[in-house]
């Protein structure tokens, strides 16, 4: 399987603090049958500032680690990206990285507020679509707008955007109402991938198993598994 979302970093984020954390993630990875994991730091414009050039000694110092602990988890890597104005010259400047192509167009993960869906969002996906990056939304069933009125999420995918659902979610890890949307957002045959966001071993680690079952009841077992590794697949092997 492929995991599209994932905070296995040591020390760059909101994931783990320490390198035996970030190493112990990537054998829980291995053995819940992940094959590649795409690192996706936050990239948060004044709270979390990594780029493109950070992301990627980090990555290369992480690489280094697995191969020496003997850790078989290959690694790629984008950032999870908060939706502002602010990320749009970082673009220009080549600093973003994407998780990789989709029928011609790099794929952005792209983090809304976990509160609301922002005013404006519209444009800022039409900047991005003109610019031939497609917006895969993050773990959408859990921001409380979409959560409390699904339609709001419906305009984002007449736009053209991908939606990642987090595995846990899916299987209830996140509570009822994650829950509740995370399978009416499948129901409609609106995801694109799901992934676990893991940032730590215990509360949030790097697992898709549950939410794959728990999937395949609405979407059926071919669906469902399509979503951790066909399409990522597609996406990541161009990157």
């Amino acid at each position: 399987m492929y995991d599209l979302h994932c905070h296995l970093l040591p020390g760059i984020d909101d994931g783990p603090e320490t390198l035996a954390e970030g190493l112990a993630m990537a054998r829980l990875a291995v053995g819940e049958g992940i094959h590649k994991a795409v690192v996706t730091p936050h990239l948060h414009v004044g709270r979390w500032d990594n780029d493109r050039a950070v992301i990627e000694a980090a990555v290369a110092a992480y690489r280094r680690e697995l191969a020496g602990a003997g850790i078989a988890l290959e690694i790629g890597f984008a950032a999870e990206v908060r939706s502002d104005y602010e990320i749009l010259p970082l673009i220009e400047e080549g600093r973003v990285p994407f998780l990789g192509t989709l029928d011609g167009k790099r794929v952005l993960l792209l983090e809304l507020p976990h509160s609301q869906v922002p005013v404006g969002s519209d444009k800022l996906i039409d900047w991005l679509m003109m610019h031939d990056i497609r917006p895969m939304i993050a773990h959408p069933e859990r921001n409380k707008d979409v959560m409390h009125d699904l339609t709001k999420l419906e305009p984002f995918v007449v736009a053209g955007c991908l939606l990642q659902l987090t595995a846990d979610a899916i299987a209830g890890g996140f509570g009822a109402e994650a829950r509740q949307c995370a399978r009416e957002i499948l129901a409609h045959g609106w995801a694109t991938v799901i992934a676990s966001d893991a940032h730590d071993r215990k509360a949030r680690p790097p697992r898709l198993r549950k939410g794959l079952a728990a999937a395949a009841k609405i979407v059926g077992e071919a669906a469902a598994r399509a979503m951790v590794e066909d399409v990522p697949r597609r996406i990541v092997e161009d990157e």
